[in-house]
């Protein structure tokens, strides 16, 4: 997978074992974990992790997985210095994933982290968004404070997202704060005004990836779910605009009946763009629209996509795929409130983006504390495969809502204790 070179390649100060050889990644009291090369024989050479000492069984589930990913699928990106098994993980070996390995060790005691927290940076989806309507949105202070707090609480991700983050100003000097050697940073982009330079400060701080949703190959349906005409074009130009200045890319979609027979033909594109990974998300109902109807993804939908997901990453041709399906539904289990948290544009905070529900909000209180209460509901201490929004269980707190009422809306008002 490496050259060999003195046994070990090392750029940067981090390693990558060359065959034959481990290095290790994680040393704590009872517990060492090495990288090392090891072969597979249809797929050749592999990157494996290995554990020993006394909390070797608490650290086991997640090498497993890891493991079983590093073995039967190709990775994202490989690099002389390290593997990026998906944009949506750390590279390996590397410091964030050090820390990820430890917030995996904490989960298997039962002390949930919320490894991914996602932030909203502004409300703007257009460089001509009307002026006023962004006020509330967390200053520059606030937003370097929670993502201090969340760095401190164990987070590996910092994620800004919904809407055009990048239209935010400030947005470059937010990726660059972000300590490196504690998590990685994605950003999403709608390409609104992408451009060459807009690429080059993004890398130059330190962006790990950039997401760019494309919804349809027809420019015209991409454009109404956007509802914006020429939202198609600017995001497949931003697309090839970050690539020619070396960022990794990942291409998002939502699967849902109504464009399922779409995903082959997106990845297509994404296959002929060059990008590093074709991210599928399931589409998530709002507030109101499951009641009484059947899921928005079938378990249909779901079969169909964990068949492509397979399909694809057994394959060497063609960027790899990522899918919540299987990250969610097989791998780790549903991650809003167990290991995932979102803030809001106005600093509500929530268990992911999708639910309608808020817990607390980061200009009244810390972080950590907004994370016990919803760690403090017994739902959240459930294991569950199905984001909440596709959960049925779940479903009857959102039904709970009074009729017309501002969203986000607060949980302990729906919760029955």
């Amino acid at each position: 997978m490496t050259p060999e070179k003195n046994n070990t390649e090392e750029i940067s100060g981090v390693e990558i074992p060359a065959n034959g050889k481990s290095i290790e990644i994680l040393s704590v009291p009872g517990l060492r974990v090495n990288l090392q090369h090891a072969k597979n024989p249809l797929r050749g050479d592999f990157l494996e992790l290995t554990a020993s000492g006394t909390l070797k069984a608490a650290c086991s589930p997640i090498l497993k997985k890891i493991n079983s990913r590093l073995r039967e699928e190709k990775p994202a990106l490989v690099r002389e210095d390290h593997v990026i098994a998906s944009a949506w993980l750390p590279p390996i070996p590397g410091p964030a994933f050090k820390r990820l390995l430890y917030a995996e060790m904490q989960i298997a005691i039962g002390k949930y982290i919320p490894e991914t927290v996602s932030i909203e940076l502004t409300r703007q989806n257009s460089a001509r968004y009307s002026p006023g309507t962004n006020e509330d949105e967390l200053d520059i202070g606030t937003l370097k404070r929670v993502i201090d707090e969340a760095l401190d609480l164990g987070t590996f991700i910092i994620t800004f997202t919904e809407n055009d983050p990048l239209l935010r100003e400030e947005v470059f000097e937010l990726i660059e704060y972000v300590d490196k050697k504690r998590a990685i940073v994605n950003s999403s982009t709608w390409g609104t005004d992408f451009s060459k330079e807009t690429a080059r400060h993004l890398k130059d701080a330190g962006l790990h990836a950039l997401m760019v949703g494309v919804y349809s190959t027809d420019p015209a349906k991409h454009d109404a779910t956007r509802k914006a005409s020429g939202a198609y074009e600017r995001a497949v130009s931003a697309i090839k605009t970050a690539l020619d200045t070396e960022l990794m890319v990942a291409m998002t979609t939502h699967a849902s009946p109504s464009n399922m027979q779409e995903l082959p033909a997106l990845y297509a594109l994404a296959s002929e763009l060059g990008v590093q990974e074709f991210s599928v998300w399931e589409a998530m109902p709002k507030a109101g629209e499951n009641a009484g109807e059947k899921p928005l993804v079938s378990d249909e939908n779901r079969r169909a996509i964990l068949e492509m997901y397979e399909r694809i990453n057994a394959s060497p041709k063609g960027p790899r795929m990522f899918a919540n399906t299987y990250f969610e539904g097989q791998m780790l289990g549903a991650m809003a409130g167990r290991r995932w948290m979102h803030v809001t544009a106005d600093g509500d905070v929530k268990p992911s983006p999708y639910p309608p529900f808020k817990f607390g909000n980061v200009k009244e209180e810390p972080l950590k504390d907004i994370w016990q209460r919803i760690r403090s509901y017994p739902y959240f201490q459930r294991q569950k495969n199905l984001s909440p929004m596709h959960d049925p269980e779940f479903l009857e707190f959102v039904d709970r809502i009074p009729a017309g009422a501002k969203l986000p809306y607060e949980f302990e008002k729906v919760y029955r204790r």
